[in-house]
């Protein structure tokens, strides 16, 4: 059953979301659209310190007595393969039926749904209730926009959350998440005498990807291969460490690394180079699905001073006691992780080696004790840890009224029903129904594959697909 205003708006709005760059934590000029957007429409909109914009748009008319509908997106993404994320535009193309980008993650997440928001609150052909377009900030990294909304920024008690990358599901329950950052105080030491080499030990071209729905693909994190390799190093040689930067985004399975070493010359310099084959032939054996992570070691310029031998133990230490990847398969729900840990960022800062830590599981008591373990770990070592983000976990009725008519809705439309299933990825979802009683959410989306990576990619045609369930199910609960 095809109705209804064409998908054309839509691709146009997201083309024009990226160009505006929109990295967690600098949503300020992608706010600054959405509110414009509101203007150019005469509609009525709230903005919040946070940036979260809410747009309210009347009912079509005839159907002012219709039960208010939400539409709900997040507008920051995660930049991947940007070297500058705050002045990089998205250069996406299609090929074969996809929406990719060139050499950076595309933003679908969530901008394709987003768009979908906007292309509505444009087109007076499309009938809905009162609705009202939330769009928050900071989902991707510590979700403080959702976190911080204030009780009466949100009317609506039916929610369409359009942050969703499984076209044939609807998600009605995700996992909590705890986000930690941790920090190992570091002092900058001369280069110990005599003759050295200095290497860069680089890891690149790894699957990545989200830490949450696809840390059970069997993908090889960098900081997995990177500690594999100093750990090779330290147990026959004596060196020392310049730098560490591995991974780009917190929320990601780190697929890049690059680390700064110096050995002495000769017997230790040579076993360092040595490193290179056996732990690509580790890789290939041990990460079959992710053989694409190629370590390369090469010379490089000497550095004026390096990280304490201390801070440097103490980071190989926790990384050995912490459990990354998938720490619990559900016993409940079939082929779904219950539990996991993911080291996504580790970087040099000034005084510090900075780690962060993403937890996630369905049992809210056991992601805060995993969460404090891990915490405990780091503190035990002398090390700092802070909570940045707690989310609790969420699960709708999936008898409900609403979850029905969201699914018959895909069957008369599309002619096949959808799953209702968990997610083990983290939505905002946990919040809305702390903070707003008495909320029911149905979250869709089109099929969006390997989100917060360079080969993020969108599939056309279940974006057609979804936005013809979105327009019939607003129909419907008008």
């Amino acid at each position: 059953m095809k109705q209804g205003v064409t998908t054309d708006r839509v691709f146009q709005i997201f083309k024009e979301l990226n160009q505006i760059p929109r990295p967690s934590h600098h949503e300020e000029r992608v706010a600054d659209y959405l509110c414009q957007f509101a203007e150019r429409l005469q509609l009525e909109y709230e903005r919040d310190a946070h940036n979260c914009v809410v747009i309210r748009k009347p009912a079509t008319p005839g159907h002012e007595g219709a039960e208010p509908v939400v539409l709900l997106n997040h507008m920051d993404m995660v930049c991947v393969g940007m070297n500058d994320a705050l002045n990089t535009p998205i250069d996406a193309y299609t090929e074969n039926g996809w929406m990719k980008a060139r050499g950076t993650s595309l933003g679908a997440d969530n901008g394709i749904g987003l768009s979908m928001a906007l292309t509505i609150l444009e087109n007076d052909s499309i009938v809905h209730g009162p609705l009202e377009v939330m769009t928050t900030t900071n989902e991707e990294d510590g979700m403080s926009g959702a976190s911080n909304l204030s009780i009466d920024f949100l009317k609506g008690r039916k929610v369409i959350n359009l942050d969703s990358e499984d076209y044939d599901t609807i998600t009605t329950g995700a996992a909590g998440a705890c986000l930690q950052f941790h920090r190992i105080p570091l002092q900058r030491q001369p280069v110990p005498a005599g003759k050295h080499r200095w290497y860069r030990i680089r890891f690149e071209g790894g699957l990545g990807g989200h830490s949450g729905v696809d840390i059970n693909k069997g993908r090889c994190s960098a900081v997995v291969a990177s500690w594999a390799i100093l750990a090779a190093i330290y147990n026959d040689y004596d060196f020392d460490v310049a730098s560490i930067e591995i991974g780009e985004a917190n929320a990601s399975i780190a697929s890049k690394a690059e680390i700064v070493v110096c050995v002495p010359s000769g017997e230790a310099a040579e076993f360092v180079k040595a490193q290179q084959e056996p732990i690509n032939q580790w890789i290939r054996e041990e990460y079959k699905n992710d053989a694409g992570l190629q370590c390369a070691i090469e010379k490089c310029e000497a550095q004026e001073t390096v990280i304490n031998r201390e801070a440097f133990e103490m980071l190989m230490g926790c990384l050995e006691q912490i459990p990354q990847g998938v720490v619990k398969m559900s016993e409940v729900m079939k082929d779904t992780v219950e539990t996991s840990n993911n080291v996504g960022r580790i970087s040099t800062e000034k005084n510090a080696l900075f780690i962060s830590t993403h937890t996630r599981s369905f049992i809210d008591e056991d992601m805060a004790k995993l969460s404090a373990d891990i915490a405990k770990t780091f503190m035990d070592a002398g090390a700092t840890s802070e909570i940045i983000m707690s989310a609790p976990a969420w699960q709708e009725n999936q008898q409900s009224d609403f979850l029905r008519l969201t699914s018959d809705t895909f069957q008369d439309v599309l002619g096949w029903r959808p799953r209702m299933v968990a997610m083990h990825f983290v939505l905002e979802a946990g919040f809305f129904v702390q903070k707003f009683p008495g909320i029911e959410m149905a979250s869709i989306g089109p099929r969006i594959v390997e989100p917060h990576s360079t080969s993020e990619r969108v599939e056309l045609q279940t974006i057609e697909d979804i936005w013809q369930v979105v327009q019939e199910l607003l129909k419907r609960m008008a």
